[in-house]
């Protein structure tokens, strides 16, 4: 159950950095909103994290977090924001994820 709600807690991240994103490219009133959605999702990404490092190692659980939230916003970059999408960008990507299947795969 910990492991759910950290990759939950993960996909806020990604949440509140793509808020981060459109607000930056806003204007008006929709910067609020976004700016809203940045702290509902940052809010519910750090109660979510807090309860998963009850049961989780907090070194295994804060690299799993952060890579999460590292995978899913360079893919929202690419697929929404325009950004390159090359083979040394996708190699990495790749290579943290199999990193934070290794983790979840060596965790107790």
């Amino acid at each position: 159950m910990n492991w759910i709600l950290l990759i939950i807690a993960g996909l806020f991240e990604v949440g509140f950095a793509a808020c981060l994103g459109k607000a930056r490219l806003a204007t008006g009133h929709s910067v609020f909103w976004w700016y809203t959605g940045f702290i509902v999702c940052l809010t519910i990404s750090m109660l979510l994290l807090i309860k998963a490092t009850q049961e989780l190692p907090i070194g295994t659980a804060y690299a799993v977090w952060t890579g999460i939230g590292a995978v899913g916003t360079v893919l929202v970059g690419i697929l929404f924001f325009k950004e390159p999408a090359d083979f040394w960008r996708l190699f990495f990507i790749t290579t943290l994820i199999a990193s934070i299947i290794g983790l979840k795969a060596v965790s107790h």
